[in-house]
């Protein structure tokens, strides 16, 4: 259970380094580039801790998609991105496949 956790900080850590890649201006702004390189090596820790008991493939499609999920409401909210019909089915989409890949797998025994 706790490398469910971890994948949760992972996730965490890494949708909010992609939402201060805009902030970071190219990396020509000092806090949020320090923050964004943090925020990203934190979830990359995370995700070593997480791949111990969870399959590599179940931590990698659960944090992208989760991730790519996340990054795309919050885009919405924070920067006034639209999303079109299709993004939003895309979304739906990248949800139903998470939740298949993570309540189909099998545990090794």
């Amino acid at each position: 259970m706790n490398s469910y956790l971890y994948l949760a900080g992972a996730i965490f850590c890494e949708v909010v380094a992609t939402l201060l890649l805009p902030y970071s201006k190219n990396f020509t702004k000092v806090y949020p580039s320090i923050f964004l390189v943090i925020f990203y090596l934190v979830a990359f820790i995370f995700l070593s801790f997480a791949v111990k008991e969870i399959p590599l493939t179940i931590v990698y499609a659960t944090w992208c998609g989760v991730g790519i999920f996340l990054v795309s409401v919050l885009s919405y909210f924070l920067f006034g991105q639209s999303i079109p019909w299709q993004g939003i089915f895309g979304l739906i989409l990248i949800v139903i496949g998470v939740t298949l890949v993570n309540g189909f797998r099998t545990d090794p025994s």
